[in-house]
């Protein structure tokens, strides 16, 4: 008699990607190159000076496919009863260049944060989440690493893909590989409207 075993994971990290799957269009490749110019050091690499960059006219086209994304991770993951709004505060471009990186961090005042790959070598460059609570009370020498026993995990990242996850979950940029200066569009979501249930005192209105 076989005897089968089940592995489930429950209160898992929702982590939603996708690819916009088109060319960048000359007009927004003109966009990226203008804001190159223009940016302030940051922990490890440079950001845009402009935090807003998904405000502007050449980004309509990207903020479609964003849109979408965000929209999806809503629907599918958070699934609120009420009707909100859910829309995009701050954006803005991160270069890294060969032997630079991006500090380990969190989003706060968000509630969605999300990543869109400009230029990405999928072979070097990646985004490195962390686990919230690392502890581990006994630490066994792993054969192999997987979603149950890491502390932390990477996606693998190219030119148009996009990554929406939780504001809260610790990420970082490990010392960039390759040719390219790795560029990226990060931004965050926060949501207004009514939340929550006024006979459960959970009630929000925002």
């Amino acid at each position: 008699m076989n005897t089968e075993f089940s592995i489930d994971g429950i209160f898992p990290t929702p982590v939603v990607s996708s690819n916009i799957k088109r060319p960048w269009t000359s007009e927004e490749l003109a966009f990226f190159d203008y804001h190159r110019d223009y940016t302030h050091s940051n922990a490890g690499n440079t950001t845009s000076n402009d935090h807003y960059i998904l405000n502007k006219p050449e980004a309509k086209g990207l903020v479609e496919f964003i849109s979408k994304g965000i929209q999806h991770y809503v629907d599918k993951i958070i699934c609120p009863k009420n009707s909100g709004k859910f829309y995009i505060t701050q954006s803005w471009l991160n270069f890294t260049k060969p032997g630079e990186y991006h500090h380990i961090h969190e989003h706060s005042n968000s509630i969605i944060s999300g990543v869109l790959y400009i230029d990405a070598d999928r072979d070097h460059d990646k985004i490195i989440f962390h686990k919230t609570n690392q502890y581990q009370q006994i630490k066994f020498s792993e054969t192999q690493y997987n979603r149950f026993n890491s502390v932390k995990w990477f996606y693998s990242v190219g030119n148009g893909d996009l990554i929406l996850f939780p504001s809260s979950l610790t990420h970082h940029v490990e010392q960039k590989k390759g040719d390219n200066v790795r560029c990226s569009l990060a931004f965050n979501v926060f949501a207004k409207g009514y939340f929550g249930a006024e006979e459960e005192l959970t009630a929000l209105h925002l």
